[in-house]
């Protein structure tokens, strides 16, 4: 006989549901929540679902586990003068700057004010009394914005494995911050971004460079080329009203055209060039016979700063290959400096990312050459989305336009980057001998697929079997870490990608949880599936750009990098 609750007079049937708040749910009712996020800990401290039980107490519907024939009720008088006093104690509490706040619109203690219908805030409003921490190139944290509902710290404890903030101080002078009250550029910060993703005001949020973007577009002397990263096309139709998955690619090249870029291109063929360069990285690795330490991705900024910071020991196994945004970004550079000569103008370089750790990554030392970064600005699928809503495009209803040439085609291969396993599947396709389908079948069915924090398979290449790991989320690299130094296990080939899901999950775009990411993880490989090009050695692009003068014979210099430990 099946379990069951007594919600607001009503039956509602249990099983797995972990706590009454997801069984309140279950019976169609949205209860306020500020600190509670299913993929974290329970915290319980924001108190906005509370429930009353039939002796008249309250509970926090989150932090409590459901009872067989238990009587609860979620919109009583008690409770509705509780959560309104929460709400204006927070808000008396808050930095006032709602009308020019960037998440004006989105934020959700904005948003549940206007639920409840406030429209005065009986208590003293305070001053803002906190510094705003700039020191980061990838993110900024107002302390005078935060309601202390510890998502932030969660994410980066218990799913990162950083640790770069936490709570300090007691009572009324508990803030949210990194040790010793460093700045955050002080701290093992990965800028990830992933705790701006789950902060639900403004109190952690990415950094822009829109300003700096438009300045570019409007100089006359300037030629400003653009690249977008595979996982935006699958996720910035949510903020027109489209599913997630949809590709919009076209539409984003056409709406970047309408914005002003001179030439838009797709970092897909810069993801083709990473695979022809780490796949031939990976055979010498093989060759080698060295397996103290398998050969790690480098495709992931954030995962890049984890090994520098906590890992330098496997520094000299990272694949030396650059990201495809920074291989993409040298090959346009060098692409367009006899154009620049000639027409007296300067190449500005802009990449559209899902990533806040890009913006970190294009200001690297390493990716400045001759003082000239390779990638000049980074903007996240929602910067663009604002600089689209800013000009009025009205992005359904555009057609969609192809990329400009001489780099207008990218494989398959290269736009499966976006999910969580597609740089290990694409580079299993060029390394396999069989070219047809059925390989590519038995690629996709090898177990690398799939939205799991950790995917381990066996392939067999000739007459060699090699051990791969896919991970998402760095608290799930350092598990395999663990395994590989303890002898536990051995890999051959490992991808790390520090946001859980992959690229598609990248704290740059649009919020999503679970469901949208596998929507737009399916869309990156139905897209996959309608290329006529599945390789990335199949590219007539990336054949070219080898016999290319701009990168023939400098394929170290302008592909590779090597990191550093950093202190």
């Amino acid at each position: 006989m099946s379990k069951y609750m007594i919600i607001d007079g009503n039956r509602v049937d249990f099983d797995s549901e972990k706590n009454i708040l997801q069984v309140v749910k279950k019976a169609g009712i949205h209860l306020p929540t500020f600190c509670y996020y299913s993929d974290l800990s329970i915290y319980g401290a924001c108190r906005m679902c509370v429930v009353e039980d039939q002796w008249g107490g309250i509970i926090a519907s989150c932090s409590t586990p459901p009872k067989d024939k238990m009587i609860i009720k979620t919109n009583t008088p008690k409770l509705h003068q509780h959560r309104k006093m929460i709400l204006e104690l927070l808000l008396a509490s808050h930095c006032g700057d709602c009308k020019v706040c960037e998440k004006n619109g989105s934020c959700r203690l904005q948003l549940l004010a206007g639920r409840f219908g406030l429209k005065e805030i009986r208590f003293k409003q305070e001053e803002p009394k906190h510094e705003i921490d700039k020191s980061s190139k990838s993110i900024v944290r107002n302390p005078n914005k935060c309601i202390l509902c510890g998502d932030c710290v969660r994410v980066c404890n218990e799913v990162q494995n950083v640790g770069a903030i936490g709570f300090a101080n007691r009572g009324a002078k508990m803030v949210v911050s990194p040790a010793f009250n460093k700045n955050l550029a002080e701290t093992d910060c990965v800028n990830c971004g992933q705790c701006a993703a789950v902060c639900p005001t403004a109190a952690i949020t990415i950094t822009k460079s829109t300003k700096e973007v438009w300045k570019a577009i409007y100089d006359p002397t300037k030629r400003v080329v653009v690249q977008v990263a595979p996982a935006v096309r699958v996720a910035i139709g949510e903020a027109f009203g489209l599913n997630p998955g949809k590709n919009t690619m076209g539409k984003i090249f056409k709406a970047m055209r309408m914005l002003g870029f001179d030439q838009v291109f797709d970092t897909s063929v810069g993801a083709d060039l990473t695979i022809m360069e780490e796949v031939a990285e990976l055979g010498k690795k093989l060759e080698s016979g060295d397996t103290k330490y398998p050969l790690f991705t480098s495709c992931c900024p954030a995962w890049i700063r984890y090994a520098e910071t906590k890992h330098p020991e496997l520094l000299s196994y990272i694949s030396s290959c650059k990201s495809p945004m920074e291989m993409f970004g040298a090959v346009l550079k060098e692409y367009y400096k006899p154009a620049d000569k000639e027409e007296e103008k300067e190449t500005v370089s802009v990449a559209v990312m899902p990533c806040a750790a890009k913006k970190s990554e294009a200001a690297r030392e390493e990716f400045i050459r001759n003082g000239i970064p390779d990638v000049d600005y980074v903007i996240t699928t929602n910067e663009l989305i604002h600089m689209i809503k800013e000009e009025g495009i009205q992005f359904t209803k555009i057609e969609p336009e192809a990329p400009d040439m001489p780099f207008s085609i990218a494989s398959g291969s290269g736009v499966i980057f976006g999910a969580t396993g597609g740089v290990t599947e694409a580079a299993l396709r060029k390394v396999v001998s069989d070219k047809t389908n059925k390989s590519l079948q038995e690629i996709e069915y090898s177990g690398i697929r799939g939205f799991e924090g950790i995917k381990t398979a066996d392939i067999s290449l000739g007459d060699k079997t090699v051990r791969i790991a896919v991970v998402s989320g760095l608290g799930n690299a350092e598990e395999i870490i663990r395994r590989i130094q303890s002898g536990e296990d051995h890999f051959d080939f490992v991808e790390v990608m520090a946001c859980p899901g992959g690229c598609i999950a990248g704290a740059g775009q649009p919020f999503s949880h679970k469901p949208e990411k596998l929507d737009r993880t399916a869309g990156l490989y139905k897209a996959d599936k309608t290329s006529v090009i599945k390789r990335s050695e199949e590219n007539p692009v990336i054949t070219q750009l080898y016999q290319n003068d701009c990168l023939k014979g400098r394929e170290h210099e302008l592909l590779h990098v090597h990191y550093q430990r950093k202190e």
